[in-house]
């Protein structure tokens, strides 16, 4: 059986910048920072002070108030993003879809972080009984997905991919297999996340995975330069509406650009650290480009996992350079990391990865890595597109996300001919 063409039809998204595609491409392409000082928690304790939070974010704006309060904030998150990439995607008005071939895979890292820890606390406070009866349909990383089949009566293949870093990116593109196999003509696939608490922000301090440059939050994010002192946490959601081709072309949807390629592997190596020389984010990027039928030098963009910590931008430089060549053998291959401006959205992190290199493609733009200011020798010698967006022509991209524990996964976005 032949696989079938898998286009995107919608995008949705929640991001620091705010709500909406236009506002987080707009930033990119701007150059504009969305990390700031915490304000959801109490940072007088903290050592870490600083994040990517969604201001002002107030759920019953978008969803109805008596369900808004059953639901933790990565799950409005998912409801308001879903609800972008329908509108898009113009699934609200098409009719005669098939409910059972329409499918829900989004996920997060971490779930309902601030959910548990609301409980605990009142537990300890008052009591177990005390503990309230939504925890467990608030916390639960399935929820998201299971939200939204059920506010749009979608009730085709409806699961979530747990994966750390590399959540968003292993979504879509399991649900660019479900599509290619015939498992489903539509899918909403990415991610959502939001653990900006005390739990989520103490436990990844602890584990000196954050930067600490409280003084400079719009600086802190600052991939491959030699200064960086770890990654932003950040929250939102990414939501893309995946689609058979022929299916997308019958309805007369519009079609942002297709996805051909998905690669994943594991480094097997350290719960933490990175494979240093880069051997599984080389291959998950070898396999998604085997899988597109694409070579290296058919890639003009490049959105890197690129966090902003010391070993995990060596060993994806190394990667890169491995199997793409540096700027002087490669001069037509960017790479830029957006989470110098939006931070890192663990679960959601690459389905808004995504979302910037269909933009790339459609735009003609490629958005820059801010913060660069002085390039660390040891990450190679690739076009890292310091400062400032660029204009040029995107035929395809790959997007990147490695995730704890070694997880890997690489898309492959083109443009529609």
């Amino acid at each position: 059986m032949s696989k079938r063409r898998v286009v995107i039809t919608g995008l949705g998204a929640v991001t620091p910048f705010g709500i909406g595609v236009d506002k987080f491409w707009n930033s990119l392409v701007e150059g504009k920072s969305g990390i700031s000082v915490s304000e959801l928690i109490d940072i007088s304790k903290h050592v870490v002070k600083i994040s990517g939070e969604v201001k002002n974010f107030n759920a019953e704006d978008y969803i109805d108030p008596k369900e808004s309060k059953k639901m933790d904030r990565f799950i409005q998150f998912a409801l308001v993003a879903a609800d972008e990439a329908v509108k898009d995607a113009k699934l609200d008005e098409a009719k005669e879809l098939d409910p059972y071939k329409i499918g829900v895979i989004v996920s997060s890292a971490a779930g309902g972080f601030r959910t548990f820890e609301d409980n605990h606390i009142r537990i300890l406070e008052k009591g177990p009984n005390k503990c309230s009866p939504f925890t467990i349909p608030m916390m639960i990383v399935n929820m998201a997905s299971g939200r939204i089949s059920m506010k749009y009566g979608f009730k085709g293949l409806n699961k979530v991919v747990v994966s750390a870093c590399a959540t968003g990116t292993h979504s879509i593109g399991d649900a660019f297999r479900s599509i290619q196999y015939g498992d489903a003509d539509i899918v909403l696939a990415g991610g959502c996340e939001s653990t900006i608490c005390d739990v989520g922000l103490g436990a990844f301090s602890s584990a000196r995975t954050l930067s600490r440059r409280n003084d400079e939050p719009e600086k802190a994010s600052r991939p491959w330069d030699v200064d960086r002192d770890g990654f932003v946490m950040s929250e939102g959601a990414g939501i893309l509406v995946l689609e058979e081709y022929e299916h997308a072309k019958k309805r007369g949807a519009k079609i942002y650009a297709e996805i051909v390629g998905y690669g994943q592997t594991a480094d097997a190596y350290d719960v933490v650290a990175p494979d240093p020389e880069g051997k599984g984010a080389t291959h998950s990027m070898k396999f998604a480009l085997e899988d597109a039928g694409l070579k290296p030098e058919d890639i003009q963009y490049i959105n890197a996992h690129g966090t902003s910590t010391g070993l995990g931008d060596i060993a994806e430089s190394k990667a890169i350079e491995g199997l793409f060549g540096d700027k002087v053998k490669n001069p037509n291959l960017m790479v830029s990391s957006t989470k110098s401006m939006h931070g890192h959205l663990l679960g959601a992190t690459g389905a808004v990865e995504c979302i910037a290199c269909i933009k790339a493609i459609n735009e003609h733009i490629v958005p820059p890595t801010i913060n660069l200011d002085n390039q660390d020798a040891k990450v190679g010698n690739l076009d890292y597109v310091p400062h400032k967006a660029r204009k040029a022509d995107v035929h395809a991209a790959l997007s990147n996300s490695f995730g704890f524990g070694g997880q890997n996964a690489s898309i492959v976005i083109k443009e529609v001919k």
